[in-house]
């Protein structure tokens, strides 16, 4: 097994490379904004730390959000070309998820991640792989709350969130570990956007007439 696992979904670029033991190679690009700029130059350099080839690679995961739409846009159609043409499973995970599994806590807590506008994409949870709601996008301060928040909305939104948790951002390592071990819950490889493009198709030229 190699399987390959990437997240564009934050402002993180994550990649990592896990043979069904260990994690072999993980490279993180932070503060990406040009997701497609960071995430190829990522995916080879996993692939040259663990002097493996992309042939060689049995698996694809990748995270679908929630997240903005050119970000998610990025890592789907990346994963999916990668899987089409090399013949191997695709598979997504909801990147809360990931960070959820991440943490040491006992008792509820909730993730959030930026979603602009003031807003957090956001989701609660029971335990580290237990959702009990979302994902959602809302307003930090219409689901303010004292419990733990993970993820970097914590940090963005103190007022609402004042019990802030560690990791701020996904990691593929996490992912690919998690999936592994068949810890985690796996969907179909497509993107959870939660709300429309900011992009609006251009409406028809009105008739002289």
């Amino acid at each position: 097994m190699l399987l390959l696992a990437f997240d564009t979904a934050t402002a993180v670029v994550t990649v990592a490379l896990h043979d069904g033991r260990s994690v072999l190679a993980e490279a993180n690009a932070e503060g990406a904004v040009r997701h497609a700029e960071a995430l190829v130059p990522s995916i080879a350099s996993v692939l040259q730390q663990a002097g493996a080839s992309r042939t060689e690679l049995t698996d694809i995961v990748v995270g679908v959000g929630p997240g903005p739409f050119t970000g998610l846009r990025v890592g789907l159609v990346t994963a999916r070309t990668l899987g089409m043409v090399l013949g191997v499973p695709v598979r997504g995970v909801c990147t809360l998820d990931v960070l959820a599994a991440e943490v040491d806590l006992r008792g509820p807590f909730r993730v959030a991640t930026d979603a602009r506008r003031r807003e957090v994409y956001w989701a609660s949870y029971a335990d580290t792989h237990t959702r009990v709601d979302g994902p959602r996008v809302s307003r930090a301060a219409d689901v303010a709350t004292s419990l733990p928040v993970v993820g970097v909305g914590a940090e963005l939104y103190p007022a609402d969130f004042p019990n802030a948790v560690r990791p701020r951002h996904p990691s593929a390592a996490v992912m690919a570990s998690q999936v592994g071990a068949g810890s985690i819950t796996c969907v179909d490889p497509e993107p959870w956007y939660l709300r429309r493009p900011d992009i609006a198709a251009p409406h028809p030229p009105k008739s002289a007439l």
